[in-house]
This record gives structure tokens, sequence and C-alpha cells, in this order.
């Protein structure tokens, strides 16, 4: 579920097809997308042995150790597109606002943490041209949680957090 209101548009990032817009400001550390309709999750070797694996791995995402979601119906958050500094962050399933973000910005992720360790893109960074190889699960964790630390921690965070009541 994508939790502020947006739109789906053509992408800003060269080559990325459609991207997924902001209607309105998001502020840091808020919640961008959440799980809501996750039916079953696979052990990697299980998303290999599928029939289809190779049309699959592009609808494939991994939410936590060696568990992957399969997705080919394409659910709007599947317009996030990839960067190597994003402006969201993925942490377990859901994307939280990286730093305040306005409306009309177009959100990205760093896909190394979606990805199996060392399965690699079938694209390159469009800022950098750099590989997009998959994060293994300990670094991915400690990563995406070290980030989302230092966004609940700021002060600006944790006033937003006390306006929210």
């Amino acid at each position: 579920m994508i939790l502020p209101r947006y739109h789906i548009a053509p992408s800003l990032i060269a080559g990325a097809g459609k991207g997924l817009f902001l209607d309105e400001p998001v502020a840091a550390g808020r919640l961008i997308t959440a799980p809501d309709d996750i039916r079953k999750v696979y052990k990697w070797h299980e998303v290999e042995a599928l029939p289809n694996a190779r049309e699959a791995l592009a609808a494939t995402v991994r939410w936590f150790e060696d568990r992957y979601t399969v997705t080919p119906e394409w659910p709007d958050e599947c317009y996030i597109n990839h960067a190597f500094a994003p402006n969201g962050l993925w942490h377990l399933g859901f994307v939280f606002a990286a730093r305040d973000l306005l409306a009309g910005e177009e959100i990205t992720v760093d896909y190394r943490h979606l990805l199996a360790p060392g399965q690699k893109e079938d694209f390159r960074d469009a800022a950098t041209g750099g590989e997009i190889v998959g994060h293994g699960w300990a670094e991915s964790l400690a990563l995406s949680s070290a980030q989302l630390h230092g966004i609940a921690a700021s002060p600006r965070f944790v006033q937003s957090a006390a306006d929210c009541g």
C-alpha cells in the first residue's frame, strides 16, 4: 500500500520507464509504502525453480533473509525505481522517506537491498553507470537499520513523530 497521494508517470531516470511520484510532501522518516497483501514468500531456490523463473526475476523482491515475493501483477509500488543515492529507504519491505520529500519528487530506493546476494540487475545505475549487485542479508539489514536509526534519531523526526500524536 502506498500511503501518501501519488501518481505514476514517465520516470525522470533515463531508461527507467515509469516512476512513482509524490502528490504531497512527506517528512523524513515517514512511511511511503507498507506491505498489505503478501500471499506467499519463497526461498531463493524456490524462485529459481519456478517454471517461468527468468520472467519472474523482474517481479521478485527480497523481504527478509532468504525469503522473496514474486508479484507479476505489478502493483504501483513496482514503479519505484533504483538509485544508489535514493530518497527512499527500503527496510524489511517498508519504504521510508530518507529525507524531507517535496510534492512532485520521484521515489527511488537502492535495489541492492531487494536482490538476492550477488544477483546482478540487467541494467546499470543511471547516474553512475555502476553495476547493481544484491547485498548479502547481514549487510543489507545492517545498512538499512543504521540509516533508519539515523533518520529516527534526528531532532526533526522526533518532533514530527510527536506531532502525530
